[in-house]
């Protein structure tokens, strides 16, 4: 976490610095604290790297799935070594002339699930990659302190707050344990969840893609049923864009956040409700998608005016239907 801070400051000056020298900064305030968060340049590069890209995609979300990866594992060795100190012989099934352990896997439930719903965001972000050029992080916001150091160090060391208190009570030996009926409860939510998001990113995503004619059906990785719309339906603006009416973005005008809202929400019911901490990402993240939103509402209802409107009457909720 150190060295991912420290890096994060030293990008964020360097990446300034050439800016500036280099004369490819733009959009800039004159208030060298605000330009330095906001940053100078839009989208840096050494050879082909976008190095905005690589930053969003490549570093947060793979070491957010290794510390979970390594909490996993040394929830397992010390799970392993309680058994053994207490005497306990592994019980084997003769597999294929050799033998495997029974139960050889003693990570507990709650740490799995953690490995999973962090294994899903790299998936997501690694197949769904050709998706990213189109949202406001690469497009329109410029690479500074905001967008550096978060990916940096925020996202992979405040994100995982909720497996590390699951291991810090294992090593305590006051592991977290749920009924077979709420352990199960929450990772067929996590999944159902994880479905929504990752079809709803892409049919977003592929539509745009599809006004513009530059969708590409890529089949590297296991692409999900209903991430490609084929017939959708939506507003056409007098500015000349559409507005998504068709798959999930028919029910809600924002499936997306609802779907991701959820699975933050299951990263903190899969502790207990023994500390506010593991909590931090839903109630940080809700804060972010609420503001997010508010904005994202006013700029569509000045660029779109009276198209706006229908769009709006076409699909009237925001993020849950018939409520909300």
């Amino acid at each position: 976490m150190s060295v991912a801070m420290i890096w994060g400051i030293i990008v964020t000056i360097g990446c300034y610095v050439v800016g500036r020298v280099t004369g490819r900064d733009h959009r800039m305030s004159g208030s060298i604290p605000y330009d330095l968060f906001m940053g100078a340049i839009l989208n840096p590069r050494i050879g082909n790297v976008d190095l905005k890209m690589w930053n969003e995609i490549r570093i947060p979300w793979k070491l957010l799935f290794f510390v979970s990866l390594s909490a996993a594992v040394k929830d397992h060795e010390i799970n392993m070594a309680r058994e053994l100190q207490a005497g306990l012989t592994p019980q084997v099934w003769p597999l294929f002339g050799g033998m495997i352990e029974m139960n050889a896997i003693k990570t507990s439930a709650p740490l799995l699930f953690m490995l999973l719903a962090h294994l899903l965001y790299v998936n997501a972000c690694m197949k769904g990659e050709e998706c990213i050029p189109t949202t406001w992080d690469i497009f329109y916001e410029k690479w500074g302190f905001m967008l550096i150091f978060w990916n940096f160090a925020g996202v992979p060391f405040s994100y995982c707050y909720s497996t590390l208190y699951l291991l810090n009570r294992s090593l305590a030996n006051e592991p977290i344990q749920h009924s077979k009926f709420y352990t199960t409860f929450l990772f067929v939510t996590l999944l159902l969840a994880y479905y929504v998001w990752d079809t709803a990113n892409s049919q977003k995503n592929r539509f745009r893609m599809q006004q513009r004619g530059t969708f590409v059906e890529r089949k590297t990785f296991p692409q999900l049923p209903w991430g490609t719309l084929k017939k959708p339906t939506y507003v056409q603006t007098k500015h000349g864009n559409k507005l998504l009416t068709g798959g999930h973005w028919r029910f809600v005008r924002k499936p997306h956040y609802t779907a991701d809202l959820l699975m933050a929400l299951s990263w903190g019911l899969i502790t207990g409700f023994d500390s506010l901490i593991p909590y931090f990402y839903v109630v940080f993240f809700t804060t972010v998608l609420v503001h997010r939103v508010g904005r994202d509402e006013i700029h569509c209802q000045s660029k779109y005016g009276a198209d706006f409107d229908e769009y709006c009457r076409q699909v009237p909720y925001m993020f849950i239907p018939f409520i909300f």
